[in-house]
């Protein structure tokens, strides 16, 4: 992926198709929302990414007219022109609205979305789909932006819409892909690339899907008022996240796989402790089938509350606990590494 989009405006009629992947979190998630990690010096989060695909798709078309289409909602609306997309008092593409808002294209198109995540999964879908959109609406209208320019245009945009603080980790693994540690320094955000194996990540985890939908942001906003307003435990609680962050950023380094089991269920246990709802019956069931079957650790991915559960397991068990694991209600997800992140390409477009 180059380092800047949008260098010309689409203006062959072909259609712009970005690409992004999901992730799963491994450690430090909810130290990224600023300025939480300002308080928590090393601050580092560890994450990877899968390949559970969110694709953003527009087409150019005469006139001034805006289509935009939800193939995964399965929801549609057509406007006249830019004006009359911002004077609609009810827009079902609020995503998609957002950043028309700050592109502003001049010609009409249609705007196709999908997300392969199912609902409220917690591996950050919105989030990558916010890096495809972002991508495919600079292309369209030549504006050129890097990459951490658009992690900072898409996590703004995000946190207008959910109306409360965002978090910086979910959009590294969405333009990067792979394994990174993302450093939350005083001085800025920095990614870095981690070296591990590819084979390493896909045949020791799993990810799995509760069927119950939950939303990020209130759970992340009531632990983050918690930890504005000085609540002792919950302050401690993050001191000891941000340490077992950093323990794993090193554990991954050396490729310690015994330390980075250990490592997760110390995360999971915290998280636990510092917000009562983040775990439900089913998450609970589910994390002692795996135990008894060959999992070494579990915890949910994102805030929790439902969603999905990321699984460690000893080598060779992965299927014995996938059946595990499906018998009891789970629903397994694509969990190999994605090695690579945000695509940007063109297609010859179709009738809309």
């Amino acid at each position: 992926m180059h380092s800047n989009l949008g260098t010309s405006p689409a203006s062959d009629g072909r259609a712009i198709v970005a690409q992004a992947p999901c992730r799963v979190d491994l450690a430090g998630s909810t130290l990224d929302l600023w300025p939480l990690y300002l308080f928590h010096p090393g601050a580092v989060t560890v994450n990877f990414a899968v390949p559970i695909m969110t694709t953003c798709k527009i087409t150019p078309q005469a006139g001034k007219a805006i289509h935009l289409r939800s193939l995964d909602h399965k929801k549609e609306e057509r406007f006249s022109d830019l004006h009359a997309l911002f004077k609609a008092r009810k827009v079902k593409h609020s995503l998609a609205l957002q950043l028309i808002k700050h592109f502003r294209p001049e010609e009409g198109f249609l705007l196709e979305t999908n997300s392969e995540s199912p609902a409220g999964a917690g591996i950050a879908a919105s989030s990558a789909l916010m890096i495809a959109t972002t991508a495919a609406l600079a292309k369209l209208t030549g504006k050129k932006l890097s990459l951490e320019q658009m992690r900072v245009l898409a996590q703004n945009v995000e946190a207008q819409l959910i109306k409360v603080p965002t978090g910086c980790q979910d959009y590294y693994p969405a333009l990067y892909g792979g394994v990174g540690a993302i450093h939350l320094t005083m001085e800025g955000i920095v990614r870095e690339s981690l070296p591990v194996p590819s084979e390493q990540i896909d045949s020791q985890f799993l990810l799995v899907y509760t069927g119950m939908p939950r939303h990020s942001g209130i759970n992340n906003w009531e632990v983050f008022k918690s930890h504005i307003a000085g609540d002792k435990k919950v302050v401690k609680n993050f001191g000891h996240i941000s340490s077992i962050s950093n323990a794993m950023h090193k554990a991954l380094l050396k490729l310690d796989w015994d330390e980075v089991a250990r490592l997760i269920r110390e995360d999971w246990k915290l998280r636990r402790s510092n917000y009562e709802r983040i775990s439900t019956p089913l998450i609970d069931k589910l994390v002692a089938v795996a135990a008894k079957s060959g999992g070494r650790a579990a915890k949910v991915c994102g805030a929790g509350g439902g969603g999905c559960v990321i699984f460690m397991v000893k080598q060779g068990a992965k299927e014995r606990v996938i059946e595990a694991l499906r018998m009891n209600g789970g629903q397994v997800l694509p969990s190999n590494l994605c090695a690579q992140g945000l695509t940007l390409s063109a297609a010859r477009a179709a009738s809309a």
